[in-house]
């Protein structure tokens, strides 16, 4: 199945952009538009790599491709350094959400870390609103191209600073105007989710919900903490949980395997994976398994029962969109229409919408495949 340059393909005689789809692991700092990151570095005198938008795109996707994922966290360096006005934080969710309409998402949750963004004097609910102005721009422009989009933030502490109360505290201020959930990034191995029990305990009291990144960088304990100490409603990446996984034999196409009891909690739970293929490659979260994507265990997940959603993590780092991962999954693991489907459909249930706007969803993305 050939992929076009701009990573669409025709799956059954449909074209994958065209289809409905969910995001629920988007960074806003990982999807500038490079030519925006050189818009914006010239206005507050920033230098950067190159001044040709291709050349730049190259550039992230050169530093990001390390199979380290502390080496491509560096790269956010500079796309952070461009987001610290409230000019340029809108800018950047505006188009954020302009290109999540151009893949086709009709509801997406962006997750960004306001404390990452104060270096030019904002406060953090300043930060907070200015994206939230940049989102709804957008929406109302699709809106009037007849375009429906619902896009909500994930307010995001970093797990090796010690703000993550005072996030918390943020996320749960700003419900029902545009925080639907909350979460902890940066380096995960070394700073588990139990360093911020104040914040989850805070969080689970206001009933508010979470994910957390976790079995991306580091293993099983990783994902421990994040259900037990951080009450994880769904898993950021969590690929890693395929190591609690131990294939015993296989039969023809039938794979035979013993469950560890945290594998066999979170598939019978139906907690949510949030994988990213092309990401999970770059940042070598697979590297036990190999180092291209058919050696990545999404499809022994996704045959042994896990609810497993498809995303992008970094659209810039990574050069990719949901229909450009959905495509690379199809022609690897020969998936069709309905699988594709499936996924969406995890992760619409999955989602931090009230039941109502999930079933509503829901029904959007039956009737679009559907069609």
């Amino acid at each position: 199945m050939p992929i076009d340059q701009n990573g669409d393909a025709v799956l059954q005689g449909v074209s994958i952009r065209s289809l409905p789809k969910v995001s629920l692991h988007d960074h806003l700092d990982g999807g500038v538009r490079p030519g925006t990151i050189i818009e914006l570095a010239d206005e507050i005198g920033l230098e950067v790599p190159t001044n040709d938008a291709e050349s730049l795109g190259e550039w992230f996707a050169e530093k990001s491709d390390s199979g380290s994922l502390v080496e491509y966290l560096k790269t956010f360096d500079l796309t952070t350094a461009v987001m610290q006005t409230a000019g340029g934080l809108r800018r950047v969710a505006r188009e954020f959400v302009e290109d999540l309409v151009a893949d086709g998402v009709v509801y997406g949750e962006v997750r960004w870390a306001p404390e990452q963004h104060l270096s030019r004097g904002l406060t953090l609910e300043e930060a907070v609103e200015a994206v939230q102005e940049g989102i709804e721009e957008a929406e109302d422009a699709a809106d009037r191209a007849g375009r429906d989009i619902r896009t909500g933030q994930l307010i995001t502490a970093m797990r090796h600073t010690d703000r993550s109360l005072e996030i918390a505290r943020l996320a749960v201020d700003f419900r029902g105007r545009g925080a639907v959930g909350f979460d902890i990034a940066g380096p995960e191995d070394g700073f588990p989710a139990s360093n911020h029990k104040a914040a989850f305990d805070y969080l689970a009291s206001e009933f508010f919900p979470v994910t957390v990144h976790a079995g991306e960088a580091a293993g099983l304990d990783s994902i421990r903490s994040a259900l037990l100490d951080g009450r994880a409603l769904r898993l950021g990446h969590g690929v890693r949980l395929a190591e609690d996984l131990e294939v015993v034999s296989r039969e023809d196409e039938e794979v035979f395997v013993t469950f560890g009891d945290l594998a066999r909690w979170v598939r019978d739970r139906e907690i949510p994976l949030e994988l990213s293929p092309s990401s999970n490659l770059q940042t070598g979260a697979i590297e036990r398994w190999g180092t291209t994507l058919e050696d990545h265990p999404f499809d022994l997940l996704y045959q042994l029962g896990f609810c497993v959603t498809v995303n992008v993590d970094n659209r810039t780092m990574s050069r990719t969109s949901i229909t450009r991962e959905l495509a690379l999954l199809a022609e690897t693991f020969e998936y069709d229409l309905d699988d594709l489907e499936t996924f969406q459909l995890n992760a619409a249930a999955g989602s931090f919408l009230p039941v109502e706007d999930r079933e509503e969803l829901i029904d959007i993305i039956a009737e679009g495949f559907d069609a």
